[in-house]
């Protein structure tokens, strides 16, 4: 290039820059304007957080004054001569209504001897909650204060007891409104915030926006050692345009302001400084023709399954097949589409994905995706994860849906899918609605694929669970994930809740090469039981294939069934949520309801699977819920979701509270003679249900109580006997249980006849 062909370059790149010097400043200070009101949000959000626990601090101690209060008008209504009197002679009707007068605005007031047996004939009429409380007081010796249902209504219970020279003479109870507590929270100011008056799960008193609850950042002021909590919520931070501080942002904003206002005043003297092309350097178009040819790489379409989809594989509550025979890629992608298809009708958009370690886990899940992906949903990817991890992705990415790809139990060559969509887990027609997507042929494609992201949450969910339990002395634990993909994760986080580990099989392999990980087998057992008496360890702890299935053994090798691992992880909720509702499945004893009852809970007895009980646990608002199969789902401090792992540290954070040794607490549980789950192999899923419908209709168990929400179940006083139809695989399932061998004898011999009655030809496990 020579000099003048030069200089004509240089002057029209000049003449360039002048004309866009004004566009370019006005740029530089939009972007200015933009940090700053960035930087400005940021400090918005922190100023609100700021002020809401300003407000909860101040709050926490009004609220403090008050319940000090009302238990002092309590007990000094307790103490009047008249109430002392009448206690004195046994007159609990006079005590009632002298105390009424004592206390104004109080109802429901009654006076009951210290042994409870009144309240306890008829628990639900009474009321489960001040049955609680009271409870609580006489062990605890000090008034109690609940939030309770009084004629149909919450009211705040209030009980104490009355002693004479030590001794308890009677037990006295009443309730009063609740707004007697309310007046601080209703004259709260908590600025753009949340704040509420709680009892346990219940909101007796609130202002502000509720819905920051889900998405901002919460705390809990404890009041008192009662159950009672001032609840604050600030909105959730705000989120950086650009990822800086807003300090930083705030000395971006004024060195752009300064370089656009220099450019406007002093740009013409700049332009005079622009380098001059040299004569070695390649122009733009010479850079592009330069290039290498780009070739665009056109990708075969997807082949048809070659599995035809069956509509077997859709269950009672997931999708579930044989791989090679009922399931394979085909069928992934377009259970993938079907979900996406349920997905688009609702509105939903971002999805997580994670599976087990089964060998065809990989591509199962890379053809789900794909199917996701073709309706126009956005997928997380979590990789290899337990099931309750997919589960808790969900929640820790704000997605409500998630699927787990997994056999869960069930043999290497099977595989499946455990959905959820906008926090429901799908299960009867919602599952069934999926097949007919694909047979009638109504998936929807989108115009633009939906994206795929992965992320790692392992280390959220350790977190997560080592912030909400931590072991008050270490235990040493044995721990067998029979190469599950538990494995990669229940070791880590009994470690950091502070359990001493010892692993065994937690390699993560899909061929299972040492045991079956099916903890509800007690032949599966065999190798932790051992390990545990080797190693002297306080505990054995099994999972299943997924994760979401515990089993537990003590160090004399007693298989603790889960069944009564609930009966004492209820007593430990229902300490902090009288009246709580249990769940559990028709597989558990008969001894549970009454262990629920005598520790002030509800009990409620449901249909086996983990789908139908977390609808049910929503139904009901139960905190806690469990399943014979070892299924356990926590509401109180977690999800409501079934997670062994977190109902394994949970179950170790009871027992490193107690004194005793773990052998000790289990063995002063209700406990009886019964069998673990029996199965008798079945033709097919429709024979299965089809012999139900038979045994239903033409069984008779004389003296028995008879349950028929999920099989058959005959109840008499010294035990129990069922059967139902598997639904994960083509099986009926039998449990009996028994106050004494001879009871469970005679259940069996008679369960025996009814059911040859049915199908001779039945290859009874008994």
């Amino acid at each position: 290039m020579d000099e003048k062909d030069k200089s004509k370059t240089n002057e029209a790149i000049k003449s360039a820059l002048a004309r866009f010097r004004l566009p370019i400043a006005v740029v530089l200070a939009l972007l200015a304007l933009a940090f700053g009101w960035d930087a400005w949000q940021q400090g918005a959000a922190d100023r609100a957080a700021s002020s809401v626990e300003s407000e909860g601090t101040r709050l926490q101690q009004e609220e403090k004054k008050q319940i000090a209060e009302v238990v002092k008008r309590f007990d000094q209504a307790l103490t009047t001569p008249a109430v002392q009197a009448a206690v004195g002679a046994g007159d609990f009707n006079a005590a009632g209504k002298a105390f009424g007068a004592e206390l104004p605005g109080s109802s429901a007031v009654v006076f009951l001897a210290p042994d409870l047996n009144s309240a306890y004939a008829a628990p639900a009429t009474f009321g489960y909650g001040r049955l609680a409380t009271l409870d609580a007081t006489l062990r605890d010796g000090v008034t109690r204060m609940a939030v309770a249902r009084v004629d149909n209504k919450p009211m705040l219970v209030l009980a104490s007891a009355i002693k004479a020279k030590g001794e308890v003479q009677a037990l006295a109870t009443a309730a009063l409104p609740t707004d007697t507590l309310t007046k601080p929270i209703n004259e709260a100011n908590p600025g753009g915030g949340f704040v509420s008056l709680r009892f346990n799960q219940f909101d007796l008193a609130s202002v502000g926006n509720k819905e920051i609850t889900l998405l901002g950042s919460v705390d809990s002021l404890k009041l008192l050692d009662n159950g009672f909590f001032v609840v604050t919520a600030s909105p959730q931070a705000a989120l950086s345009w650009f990822g800086f501080g807003p300090i930083f942002e705030y000395g971006l904003m004024v060195l752009l302001l300064i370089a656009a206002g220099a450019l406007l005043r002093f740009g013409g003297r700049l332009l005079t400084g622009v380098a001059e092309l040299d004569d070695d350097e390649a122009t733009f178009a010479q850079q592009l023709s330069a290039e290498p040819e780009r070739k665009i790489v056109v990708t075969e379409p997807a082949k048809r399954a070659a599995v035809a989809i069956e509509r077997s594989i859709f269950r009672a509550y997931d999708i579930r097949g044989v791989i090679g025979e009922t399931l394979d890629v085909g069928v992934a992608k377009l259970i993938g589409q079907a979900i996406g298809t349920a997905m688009q009708a609702q509105g939903l958009k971002e999805i997580v994905v994670g599976r087990d370690g089964r060998l065809s886990g990989p591509e199962l899940s890379q053809a789900l995706i794909e199917g996701l992906q073709l309706a126009g949903r956005d997928v997380i990817d979590i990789g290899l994860a337990p099931t309750p991890l997919s589960y808790f992705a969900s929640y820790q990415l704000r997605t409500g849906c998630c699927v787990a790809i997994t056999g869960s139990h069930n043999p290497a060559n099977y595989n499946g899918f455990k959905i959820v969509l906008a926090g429901d887990a799908l299960y009867g027609d919602a599952i069934q609605a999926l097949y007919v997507s694909v047979a009638e042929d109504t998936l929807f494609t989108a115009p633009a694929a939906g994206s795929l992201q992965t992320r790692d949450v392992s280390e959220d969910y350790t977190r997560r669970i080592a912030e909400d339990v931590q072991l008050e002395r270490k235990l040493k634990v044995v721990v067998d994930c029979g190469n599950g993909v538990a494995g990669m994760l229940a070791p880590e986080v009994l470690e950091a809740i502070g359990a001493e580990v010892a692993p065994i099989f937690c390699e993560v392999d899909g061929t299972f090469p040492n045991h079956h990980p099916d903890p509800g087998d007690p032949k599966n057992l065999v190798d932790v039981i051992q390990m545990v008496e080797r190693l002297d360890a306080d505990l054995g702890l099994a999972f299943d294939g997924d994760g979401d299935r515990l089993g537990v053994v003590t160090r004399k090798g007693e298989i603790i069934y889960p069944d009564r691992v609930l009966m004492l992880l209820a007593a430990d909720v229902l300490e902090r949520n009288p009246g709580a509702v249990i769940l559990y499945d028709v597989k558990c004893t008969g001894h549970l309801a009454s262990h629920i009852l005598r520790h002030g809970g509800s009990p409620l007895m449901w249909k086996t699977g983990h789908s139908l009980i977390k609808a049910k646990m929503k139904e009901t608002g139960a905190e806690l819920a469990g399943e014979m199969s070892g299924h356990f789902f926590y509401k109180e401090r977690w999800y409501g979701f079934d997670d062994a792992i977190y109902a394994a540290a949970r179950l170790l954070e009871i027992l490193a509270a107690r004194d005793e040794t773990p052998d000790e607490v289990f063995a002063a549980l209700p406990s009886s003679f019964s069998t673990p789950e029996l199965q008798v192999p079945m033709s097919d899923e429709g024979a299965c249900y089809g012999f139900i419908e038979s045994f239903r209709a033409k069984s008779t168990f004389e003296g028995a109580r008879i349950a028929t929400i999920d099989g058959v179940r005959a109840d008499w006083p010294d035990g129990w006997g069922l059967v139902r139809a598997s639904n994960t695989t083509p099986v009926l399932v039998l449990r009996f249980d028994a106050d004494t061998k001879e009871a469970l004898i005679r259940i069996q011999e008679l369960f025996r006849a009814q059911l040859l009655a049915v199908d001779k030809g039945l290859a009874l496990p008994f």
